[in-house]
């Protein structure tokens, strides 16, 4: 009877030791299973670590040197093939919108967010439901809303987006469509100053019978005619990171909620949007710019169809590998319910805010814009500012264009204020940018302030001379 029990535990043990081989192997020891992706893999890492000495980039679509080693990418003002080289005379870049600050936070969480694509991933036009959104894209788009409580999502359509910029025509193309059944007469595009000048710039060059821009939004805000109205309003705005509300009221007044600014690292979010149209992008959500995604969350059934339908007949949807890397982003953004994406942010903002504005806060020549503390449901605390932008004002009679004073007094350039409808004694920095790119505006503004007060210093005293 012994000589049967013994070959049950051997054989049990045996069965023991080859299940916990598999599994090692399966979970443990993923790399032996490596084949096709093995290269992609490794020559992704290994163009990521190039270090540019810290003030640059290398990327696998880059360019290379005698096609092996790829080349630096540098930061505004750094040069030399590996960016070690300050540039000293270059001026300092406050102008764009790109939103580099979240770099960091992406090489922090480099293993989940990476991504390797199989060369024959998705190269039907559609997906097997023919469909041209992920399913599993629009749950987590849904699920982030819900965790962030920054927009309704309920009983809602979600339309995809070759980032913002294509849905905001496509939602002017809707709306004029949709009203324009009921007049003859354009719709009235219109946006409170200061606003984004990509509204106008978009609804001028598409030239439609169906709309035309008509500016400022607060010239037709008694408007009670049967001119179609068409609002822009921007939440939180760019430039100058107000919550706006539309300014035109009304039965023939539609709204395009712009949103994409609505998140946690920008504004404190004091309820959720419930507007009729709302837009949003991983441009400024999560930093990737470049992937060109976005979304609009959209209440009308027939809006939302033709809003569908200007994304089809445009560019045949959107692309499925822009879709598959917002999907893995956001997988990397909803873990521990966004607080980690979103604190990095926050605080990386509000540091960049206070710097700018304390060293602002002493001069008489510059002045910014003014944010009351909020209480922020997501962070559930009142919170400080921390915009994507600063709106300086030239306070001097003398100083009407206050872009030309920056760049000639102090080599920065921002964007013009009339580039958002309003007088050019405004100029718009963005704190948006690389560290190399802020450090180098805070020194350049310090010194144009530091030399503002020894220029007071000297008034006063040559007036207590005499």
């Amino acid at each position: 009877m012994a000589k049967p029990q013994s070959s049950y535990l051997v054989c049990l043990a045996f069965s023991l030791v080859f299940n916990l081989l598999l599994i090692f192997k399966l979970y443990v020891g993923r790399e032996w299973e490596l084949s096709w992706s093995r290269r992609a893999a490794e020559e992704a890492e290994y163009v990521a670590a190039i270090s540019c000495s810290g003030h640059g980039r290398a990327y696998l679509d880059g360019l290379t040197l005698d096609g092996k080693e790829p080349v630096c990418e540098c930061n505004s003002c750094y040069g030399g093939p590996q960016c070690s080289e300050f540039l000293t005379g270059c001026a300092a870049n406050a102008d764009s919108g790109d939103p580099y600050f979240l770099e960091p936070f992406w090489m922090q969480h480099a293993s989940k967010s990476a991504l390797v694509v199989a060369g024959w991933h998705r190269m039907s036009y559609t997906f097997a439901d023919q469909s041209y959104i992920s399913a599993e894209l629009e749950r987590h788009i849904r699920k982030l809303h819900a965790i962030v409580g920054n927009a309704v999502t309920g009983g809602r359509y979600i339309v995809f987006g070759a980032g913002s910029t294509q849905l905001l025509n496509a939602a002017v193309h809707a709306l004029s469509s949709h009203n324009s059944s009921s007049s003859s007469s354009p719709a009235s595009v219109v946006a409170s100053i200061p606003y984004y000048n990509l509204y106008q710039i978009q609804t001028e060059f598409f030239r439609s019978t169906d709309y035309v821009f008509r500016g400022d939004a607060s010239l037709l805000q008694n408007i009670s005619d049967a001119t179609n109205v068409i609002e822009f309003v921007t939440s939180p705005n760019n430039p100058d990171g107000q919550l706006n509300k539309a300014n035109v009221q009304g039965p023939n007044a539609k709204a395009i909620y712009d949103r994409v600014y609505y998140w946690p690292h920008f504004t404190a979010i004091p309820t959720p949007a419930n507007d009729d149209i709302m837009i949003f992008s991983i441009s400024k959500l999560t930093g990737h710019a470049g992937s060109r995604f976005g979304w609009a969350v959209v209440k009308d059934e027939s809006v939302f169809q033709k809003m569908t339908m200007y994304t089809l007949i445009n560019s045949m949807g959107i692309s499925r590998d822009a879709q598959l890397r917002a999907l893995k982003v956001l997988n990397v953004v909803l873990e521990g319910g966004g607080k980690n994406i979103f604190e990095f942010g926050y605080n990386t903002l509000r540091k960049r805010w206070e710097k700018l504005s304390n060293i602002l806060s002493v001069s008489n020549r510059f002045s910014l814009q003014k944010f009351a503390p909020k209480y922020c449901t997501f962070f559930k605390k009142t919170r400080g500012p921390s915009p994507a932008y600063a709106w300086v004002k030239c306070e001097r009679e003398e100083d009407k264009d206050c872009y030309a004073v920056l760049q000639e007094e102090a080599n920065v350039y921002g964007r013009r204020g009339s580039h958002f409808g309003a007088e050019d004694r405004f100029v718009r920095l963005t704190l948006l940018r690389s560290q190399d790119d802020f450090d180098l505006l805070l020194q350049r503004l310090n010194q144009l302030v530091l030399e503002e007060s020894h220029r007071q210093s000297y008034f006063v005293h040559d007036l207590k001379t005499n």
